[in-house]
């Protein structure tokens, strides 16, 4: 009883995490800033949900199938962020930093 429930638990969290990742993308606002709600965002939603899915699943094949995906997913999202950030840079899209938003601010 007490591991379902524990399960519920990360399962929840893993979705808030989800959910918030999905807000950061939407509402950051240069590509820089929503790579890392996506790449940090998804990264912890993916791990609470899979640690989630393996306490429901007990000892089975199930687990070692969530294991295998949740070790892929942890060397692969930090990489494919990377590879998007440096492909953007390269591509010539800069950072909103503080002192741009105020000069844009004064110029309103």
């Amino acid at each position: 009883m007490v591991i379902e429930y524990l399960s519920w638990i990360f399962i929840i969290i893993g979705s808030v995490f989800s959910i918030i990742s999905a807000i950061g993308i939407l509402r950051l606002p240069d590509v820089y800033t929503r790579m890392h709600a996506a790449g940090i965002g998804d990264t912890l939603a993916l791990g609470s949900l899979a640690f989630g899915m393996m306490l429901q699943a007990g000892w089975t094949i199930v687990t070692v199938k969530l294991s295998l995906i949740l070790l892929f997913m942890f060397f692969a999202a930090p990489t494919t962020t990377h590879a998007l950030a440096k492909a953007a840079l390269a591509g010539g899209a800069k950072p909103i930093l503080e002192e741009d938003r105020i000069k844009a601010g004064e110029n309103q």
